[in-house]
């Protein structure tokens, strides 16, 4: 690597961290349910996108094939058809910008570090790792807030919302399963409800004592601080992306001290389409 660094030498990182950051972001991203595994590249080039995909706009509808007499044949030659109006299918280029970056910037000085310097390197990729997590846990909860639609109700009646909810998704004929992520408030107002029974739609894990779905609807129980206010945020799973780019991940030997420096910078962000974003609805606080 060509650097100007006084001829000593630069380990880099890149790799090894966003293989880490994966792994971490797999046991610690609270909405990885939503947003899948966390797609991760080293290396990327100082811009604005991180990967573009394909749309169409175009809805699938259903038709009726035609038997009349003068469609496709008779007056109807050449300029009918019995399958119906015919729909031209285009998909349009979306580019998937980041959204936020982030940075990592610390000193190991041999004289105080008081640690083996390779080890106290790894040590420090791992904490900054899931630092990162946490910090793509509050960046991914804001971003469903921000997508979602309000449900109308508060959190005060847990059993009500849940009713809303399902009906909510009947309706929008979502055929993937579905996830609420609630604040330890909610998931103990659903434990406490008298009718929180197998009849009633609620399933619990015998091995942890704990809810694990309510009306059908899969708990996640989440920290408040990653909720960006809300009591509950029900969401499809899978249906979105969360994403990094690691520009630099590496040390530098220190000119200023007796050690290295450990540096990293990056991108990252979130995408969910337009269409899924109409299944996510949201719920204020418990009231008071």
């Amino acid at each position: 690597m060509a650097n100007n660094n006084n001829d000593l030498p630069i380990r880099s990182y890149q790799k090894q961290f966003a293989q880490l950051i994966q792994t971490v972001y797999g046991v610690q991203g609270v909405f990885a349910p939503t947003f899948g595994q966390l797609q991760a590249l080293d290396g990327v080039q100082d811009n604005a996108t991180a990967f573009s995909l394909k749309t169409n706009d175009v809805p699938v509808v259903v038709g009726e094939y035609s038997t009349d007499a003068n469609v496709a044949f008779g007056t109807g030659t050449a300029n009918s058809s019995r399958f119906g109006e015919m729909k031209e299918i285009k998909y349009a280029d979306v580019d998937v910008p980041y959204d936020f970056t982030w940075s990592i910037h610390e000193g190991l000085d041999r004289f105080t570090v008081n640690n083996d310097l390779n080890a106290a390197v790894a040590d420090r990729l791992n904490l900054q790792a899931q630092a990162k997590t946490r910090l793509f846990n509050s960046k991914e909860g804001q971003f469903l807030a921000d997508s979602a639609t309000d449900i109308g109700l508060d959190a005060t009646d847990v059993n009500k919302l849940f009713e809303t909810a399902v009906e909510k998704y009947t309706d929008l004929e979502v055929v993937v399963p579905i996830r609420a992520y609630v604040t330890a408030a909610v998931y103990n107002a659903i434990i406490d409800l008298a009718n929180v029974t197998s009849g009633k739609g609620s399933a619990v894990d015998i091995d942890s004592n704990g809810m694990v779905s309510f009306r059908g609807i899969a708990l996640t129980k989440v920290p408040s601080q990653y909720m960006a206010e809300q009591a509950v945020i029900f969401t499809p799973d899978n249906i979105g992306r969360a994403f990094t780019g690691i520009s630099t991940a590496r040390t530098i030997e220190s000119t200023a001290f007796d050690g290295q420096e450990l540096q990293g910078a990056g991108k990252a962000g979130q995408f969910i389409s337009d269409d899924n974003k109409k299944a996510i609805f949201k719920a204020v606080a418990l009231k008071a």
